[in-house]
């Protein structure tokens, strides 16, 4: 009698994919491609509806998104639920605001995932410090105005703000680009003054960028904090620091009014080869 085959079960695959910071033709055709084969998706609150246009109808798609105070599911939920999706053989698309290791909490689900033997891979994403601030017009370098970059959060998993590395923050001829930190906007400037920086330094609070309902504030440590309370903003919004900001004023090129690229529809799908030197 001759053995029975048994075919292997399929072995399922976790890809961690920024989605940049909203406007979905910032996206990587690798994370297109991704999306147009995955059968399951993980999403998180920050991922445009028009990102998820290019998932195929039939793939599951999952909310795990998080706001302040809101979680749809803990990390370890997550943790834990894209284990489970991959051992079930399904091809995972984790699918996360920006890019997935800055200040999304990549290298987290990545240890999660390496712990139970999970095979994974990232995709980078344009995160919200570089995708956010060009469609403002505020340059993160420049060679009159600020030879480093600082990327950190405003929002700590004990809730406050305290803990930052002020007199570093401080310094000139930088600039500063705080994540999740609108509603510690007061503490921020107060602190930064505090710390050394003058209260004239220029900042700038916007709001949804990259979007149809992207806004843009400009002011000082001294008086953002009050244009922000009496305009509304909410977030998702980041706040950058230094000198480049004044560039705002004449670089601004993005008019929200043209149209909002987070609803654009695809009736055609990308087709993209696996290895696109094999299509030569």
């Amino acid at each position: 009698m001759n053995a029975r085959h048994i075919a292997p079960a399929p072995r399922g695959r976790v890809y961690l994919v920024g989605a940049g910071p909203g406007d979905p033709e910032l996206l990587t055709l690798k994370a297109v491609r991704l999306l147009e084969r995955a059968d399951a998706i993980v999403y998180d609150n920050l991922v445009s509806s028009g990102v998820l246009d290019f998932a195929r109808p039939e793939a599951q798609r999952i909310y795990a998104g998080k706001r302040r105070n809101e979680h749809t599911m803990r990390q370890e939920q997550i943790n834990a639920l894209l284990v489970q999706l991959a051992r079930e053989g399904k091809q995972v698309v984790r699918l996360k605001g920006g890019d997935p290791f800055v200040f999304g909490r990549g290298g987290e689900e990545m240890q999660e995932l390496a712990a139970h033997g999970v095979d994974f891979e990232v995709v980078p994403g344009i995160t919200a410090a570089c995708g956010v601030a060009s469609y403002a017009g505020i340059p993160l370098t420049h060679r009159d105005h600020a030879q480093v970059a600082m990327f950190v959060t405003g929002h700590l998993k004990e809730g406050s703000v305290a803990d930052l590395d002020w007199e570093a923050l401080v310094r000139p001829n930088q600039t500063v680009v705080i994540y999740m930190g609108l509603n510690a906007l007061p503490d921020i400037c107060r602190q930064l003054m505090a710390h050394g920086a003058p209260s004239t330094r220029p900042i700038a609070a916007v709001q949804h960028g990259t979007l149809a309902t992207q806004q843009v504030l400009t002011g000082t440590l001294a008086d953002l904090p009050a244009k922000v309370a009496s305009s509304g903003f909410t977030s998702p919004s980041l706040l950058i620091v230094g000198d480049v900001v004044k560039l705002h004023g004449s670089l601004h090129w993005f008019d929200p009014a043209l149209g909002d690229t987070s609803k654009l529809t695809h009736s055609v799908p990308m087709q993209l080869p696996i290895n696109p030197a094999a299509a030569n």
